[in-house]
């Protein structure tokens, strides 16, 4: 009898040992090579706000705002990074619901060695970091359109708002788990969360701003172009981070998305060049590093899901579309985005995002990736619902920080601090 039993319970535990074992959930393990990419990645991506952005948009002002204009990409970096690591990434990859994350990571509660980002196979703490730099190159886009009038304490209290109240928010929307990414709204590596709300929220502070003294009538020639070039190269070369990296492993997809990204930079670098050279008879070099950039705009929310033809007409699109928005649709309607952050990001970002409901193709992105061309127009109307929504939401919240800081402590700096530069006025220096 006892060795019925016996035989009895060891059959019943071979037969419940298959259903415990489906029952387990898998642990997230780690890949070293795809975390080894990521963290290469990161720091590309880093190198795009400093030195990158810094040099380049250094570059382009007066002699006189070098110092400070370099300053507001450095005082950005860490200022996001703080905010980031505080409430940020909470608001943008936490649970919550479909319109913000909870504080489940505020602080960054929870996080160890050995935490691992869901759905990837890289440690958490890597994804933190690589969404940081992209929190920090954001805003830092912003200050291109109101270089040389804003004062930097408000600049300072402004980013951090912004951070928080716009560039988290439309994060969740689109890759936290939020409406926009149920939706359907394709945007691989930022096209409408930075280039496109960064871009709007710069020509809002054009127009809360105001014009720089003498616009329109002294001269606002780049003080020196060489420092532009260097920067425009140095995000040409960080870019590929930003665009393979978020593939987050190292994988055909991310190899993809360097080559798109490449050939569309190219594209828009000769569009620009070739648009220019028609319209003023000379191409410059300031409008060969604005295309490179406005190429890599526009090619950004296309990366992970077109193949190359498609990133050769994004490319080549916006490089003319982006002209136009910086020379005619400026001078047109008169407004001082100073180094054009709307007509090359906002713009460009917009091309970008409903270029890429036109030419997403399955075999790159998958089943969620099925474009015009491929046969579901229904992806660009997805894609103007995605841009629309940010668009609104950028330019109310952005327009309402702006106010209640000019009510606070001011905005804008004063006559004579303009007009003496703000590398003295603010800072103490001068360059030499």
């Amino acid at each position: 009898m006892m060795k019925k039993i016996g035989y009895a319970t060891a059959a019943l535990a071979v037969s419940l040992a298959p259903t415990a074992a489906f029952a387990q959930t898998p642990t997230p393990t780690i890949d070293t090579g795809n975390t080894a990419w990521m963290i290469t990645a990161t720091a590309l991506v880093l190198l795009m706000t400093i030195p990158g952005l810094a040099l380049f948009y250094g570059g382009m002002v007066r002699k006189k705002n070098v110092l400070a204009t370099m300053m507001q990409s450095f005082a950005i970096c860490a200022l996001a990074s703080v905010v980031w690591m505080v409430i940020g990434y909470s608001l943008a990859f936490g649970t919550g619901n479909a319109l913000i994350g909870d504080l489940s990571r505020f602080m960054l509660m929870g996080l160890d060695v050995t935490s691992v980002r869901d759905a990837t196979t890289i440690p958490e703490s890597v994804f933190v970091t690589f969404q940081m730099t992209f929190a920090i190159i954001t805003p830092a886009l912003i200050a291109g359109a109101f270089a040389e009038r804003m004062k930097f304490s408000s600049m300072l209290w402004f980013m951090g708002a912004w951070v928080v109240l716009v560039y988290a928010p439309v994060c969740h929307w689109v890759w936290g788990g939020g409406f926009l990414g149920s939706d359907g709204v394709l945007d691989y590596a930022g096209g409408t969360v930075v280039h496109i709300n960064a871009g709007v929220a710069g020509l809002v502070c054009a127009l809360v701003l105001g014009r720089r003294q003498g616009f329109g009538s002294e001269n606002m020639a780049p003080y020196n172009l060489s420092l532009a070039v260097i920067g425009a190269s140095l995000l040409w070369v960080g870019w590929f981070g930003f665009n393979a990296g978020s593939a987050v492993a190292a994988d055909g997809r991310a190899g993809m998305a360097m080559l798109v990204t490449q050939i569309a930079t190219a594209a828009a670098t000769l569009a620009w060049i070739g648009a220019e050279w028609v319209v003023r008879g000379k191409p410059s070099v300031l409008g060969a590093v604005s295309g490179a950039v406005a190429g890599l705009v526009a090619v950004t929310p296309a990366s992970g899901f077109v193949l190359p033809f498609g990133g050769l007409v994004i490319g080549l699109v916006a490089g003319v579309v982006c002209f136009w928005a910086a020379t005619w649709l400026k001078k047109t309607l008169g407004y001082d985005d100073s180094l054009d952050a709307f007509g090359v990001h906002g713009v460009g970002g917009l091309v970008g995002a409903i270029l890429t409901g036109v030419f997403a193709a399955q075999s790159v992105g998958g089943d969620a990736a099925v474009g015009l061309l491929e046969g579901n127009p229904g992806q660009v109307i997805t894609q103007i619902v995605g841009c629309a929504a940010t668009v609104v939401w950028s330019a109310v919240v952005t327009y309402l920080i702006l106010r209640v800081i000019d009510l606070a402590i001011g905005l804008r700096v004063t006559p004579e601090q303009e007009s003496d530069g703000l590398d003295i006025a603010l800072h103490g220096e001068r360059l030499q």
